[in-house]
């Protein structure tokens, strides 16, 4: 094998486990310890600042300039005597990752002399250049301004030296130009109208939270063979590589034993994240090789997206540290699972009820029906745009393969719930609802305890699938900010709960009563959102006929997909919430086109730089070596016997021209389809034509390369192969 391909082999399988981990305590001595939480602020801010700043955080209102001092006073101070030494406003940009702009806490006394401070106007806001991150046009070169706000309900935290402060990123101008902007204005605009739904039934209730739980799956790759790898150092993904002869087929990897090597990794990741506070839960191999999952408990939403793009650049940090690179792109090996990133949602009164559990009576069952077929209906009128939320260069190779959600929208609800729902639609207003309380099975061994049946199956196949007390956001991608895709439904619930609620108004105002107006719409909702609720096999043939029958996004084509967040109906929902504006959606538009315009040219001229210069001079040396053996056998052999022997040299002989004649044009022509493409101004234009003219070249060319690799000589192959890859050493 190539030099390059040897080292890194022999490195990896040399490997041993690093032992990293040092705290003997409990967790919970250790737990948010890097973290200005508020048991932190008791300690560090006068009993007057606390309760001021507990008021504001808990009643959604600005901090005041009066207190921004004492409790950046009390932040620099905490964070000094952890031997924190600078500062930085953390924000999530559109690119899906997160930005930071250093700077210390020491500064000139005017006296020759340095002190260390932090005032209330560096923590509240900050002015990074706006013209350098992904605006879609809001801002130019020469109108650089923007400004970076402190989120003071997602607290600072300290990674190594430096102090981070969570914060919103905006143009000078006013518009969002991050994530968590706009997920803070959906989560506020829901809250609103889900409380206001709520008090149909409970009227003491004050406030609605929701609730995220993520589950992030991923890939760890040995450093050396990664780094041996050009295609997965610059996409995150193998755009070459024939499946090896043992991958998942025999389901042996799924909830197996952990590796060591990763166990090393996966305890000193837990250690950092109970460090930041990130709630870690659980860890488990998941169905590919080398794929492995984590979740933790669920947090307030804005908190749990936050502690998601933590966690990401927290893996990454760790995983070098036992020579692993994390893999977060949704498929960066062919022939096995992706990887995705659940979001379990739900909603929560402040007097303890979920909203989405079915209840002990009457009132209680009503209002879980209630909030399911508002839901049902959110999901039917916007299934295109929560499509377009989870869509980009990078999912479109999970979505829709046997491992992961179809590219068409729809709920599972499961037997009971739907069985429920049928009922109230041919019900009268008086009927009780009833449902029944968990089943037991008794598996009839005297040791086994009865198990508990929930009121629910799973369904792996359903991108949007009810649970038991939530719903589970499957189609999310593993390399995602979960923001875009709860914004996006938290947006279209909040308008579709005001509209319910209108409905009700207005119904009650022409004489109706309560129970007879919630009756009336909920039976319309239901029966109105049908189309959306399907609990079969989402990976048929013949749902794909059915949904598109039913009026549902079939959609795959990432591009066209992102004109769902200008359509009328998700302009006016946005709007009407307060949580983006038409300019806002457009620009963001534009930078989603841009984003996978450059991502699909990448990934091609990567492939290209591959194919011309690692692969076909190995291949083409491998097959002038077949044809010297060929020659050299006809000087041997008599012509009878020379036919039978070279026979087979010959056939390879064939094959490989047939290949690499195959790779020289398609990766010409790709490129020449690429020429054309950049010429196009029009960005949606541009990321049409990479889409439908340079795209479908990446997996034609692969597929020549990857028989190639079954016929060259295993020591000449110059990059590492699946089966060193996909097998933790």
């Amino acid at each position: 094998m190539s030099l390059l391909r040897f080292n890194a082999v022999e490195e990896a399988a040399k490997r041993k486990p690093v032992t990293a981990h040092k705290e003997n305590r409990s967790v919970g001595d250790y737990f948010a310890e890097a973290v200005f939480d508020r048991k932190t602020m008791q300690k560090y801010l006068s009993n007057e600042v606390y309760k001021k700043l507990s008021q504001h955080i808990d009643n959604g209102q600005p901090i005041d300039r009066d207190i921004a001092d004492s409790v950046a006073a009390g932040m620099r101070m905490w964070a000094s005597n952890q031997g924190v030494t600078h500062y930085t406003h953390w924000f999530q940009p559109l690119t899906d990752g997160t930005a930071e702009k250093h700077d210390a806490f020491a500064t000139p006394d005017g006296n020759g002399g340095m002190i260390e401070e932090l005032s209330g106007k560096l923590l509240t806001q900050q002015e990074p250049d706006a013209s350098s991150f992904p605006n879609g046009g809001l801002r130019n070169t020469f109108e650089a301004r923007g400004y970076s706000a402190w989120d003071p309900s997602s607290p600072a935290f300290i990674v190594d030296d430096t102090l981070c402060i969570p914060t919103v990123f905006i143009a000078y101008t006013g518009e969002a130009l991050d994530y968590k902007t706009p997920l803070l204005r959906s989560l506020e605009a829901l809250e609103k109208a889900s409380t206001r739904v709520a008090r149909f039934f409970y009227p003491e209730v004050n406030r609605c939270t929701t609730f995220l739980g993520w589950e992030q799956e991923y890939f760890l790759v040995d450093e050396a063979l990664f780094v041996a790898r050009p295609d997965l150092r610059l996409t995150g993904r193998t755009l070459m590589g024939h499946e090896s002869a043992k991958n998942q087929q025999l389901d042996d990897h799924y909830f197996g034993s952990i590796p060591e090597r990763v166990q090393e990794f996966m305890k000193d990741l837990e250690i950092e994240c109970y460090r930041l506070g990130i709630p870690l839960k659980t860890r488990h191999n998941e169905v590919a090789p080398n794929q492995f999952e984590l979740a933790p408990i669920y947090e307030e939403c804005n908190l749990a997206n936050d502690h998601n793009v933590l966690l990401m650049s927290t893996m990454k940090r760790v995983a070098s540290h036992h020579h692993f690179r994390i893999l977060l792109h949704e498929k960066p090996f062919d022939g096995v699972n992706g990887s995705g990133k659940h979001c379990n949602w739900s909603i929560g009164t402040d007097t303890g009820v979920n909203l989405f559990s079915p209840g002990k009576n009457s009132t209680d069952n009503l209002r879980f029906i209630c909030f399911m077929a508002v839901t049902l209906m959110a999901v039917y009128k916007n299934d295109a745009l929560l499509k377009a939320s989870i869509a980009s260069a990078t999912n479109a190779h999970r979505l829709g393969g046997h491992e992961a959600p179809p590219s068409i929208i729809s709920t599972f609800l499961g037997t009971e719930v739907s069985a429920i729902l049928n009922k109230f639609m041919n019900s009268k207003p008086k009927d009780a609802i009833q449902f029944d309380a968990k089943k037991g099975i008794h598996l009839g061994v005297g040791q086994i305890p009865e198990l508990l049946l929930d009121n629910t199956d799973r369904n792996r196949t359903s991108p949007f699938a009810f649970t038991g007390n939530r719903f589970e956001f499957r189609a999310v991608g593993s390399s995602a900010n979960c923001a875009s895709a709860m914004l996006a439904l938290c947006t279209a619930l909040a308008y579709q709960m005001n509209d319910f609620a209108d409905h009700i108004d207005g119904r009650v105002k022409k004489g109706e009563s309560d129970e007879e107006a919630l009756y009336h719409v909920i039976r319309e909702y239901l029966q109105d959102s049908e189309p959306i609720h399907f609990d079969g096999n989402g990976y048929s043939d013949e749902w794909r006929i059915e949904a598109e029958r039913r009026g549902l996004n079939i959609d795959t084509n990432v591009p066209l997909l992102y004109d769902s967040y200008t359509t009328e109906q998700s302009i006016k929902i946005f709007e009407a919430t307060g949580v983006l504006t038409q300019a806002e959606l457009e620009a963001r538009n534009e930078v989603k086109w841009e984003i996978y315009t450059k991502k699909v040219q990448i990934e091609s001229r990567v492939l290209g730089d591959l194919s011309l210069n690692h692969i076909v001079p190995v291949a083409t040396k491998y097959q002038t070596m077949l044809l010297d053996n060929v020659a050299k056998l006809k000087d041997v052999f008599p012509e009878d016997e020379y036919e039978k022997l070279s026979e087979g040299p010959k056939n390879l002989i064939s094959k490989m021209s047939y290949h690499l004649s195959n790779v020289h044009r398609m990766v010409y022509e790709m490129t020449e389809a690429r020429k054309i493409a950049n010429q196009i101004e029009d960005l949606r234009g541009r990321a049409l034509a990479y889409q439908e003219t340079v795209s479908p070249y990446l997996d034609q060319i692969r597929y020549h390369i990857d028989h190639l690799e079954l016929i060259v000589d295993d020591n000449m192959w110059p990059l590492p192969k699946y089966r060193e890859l996909l097998f933790v050493q």
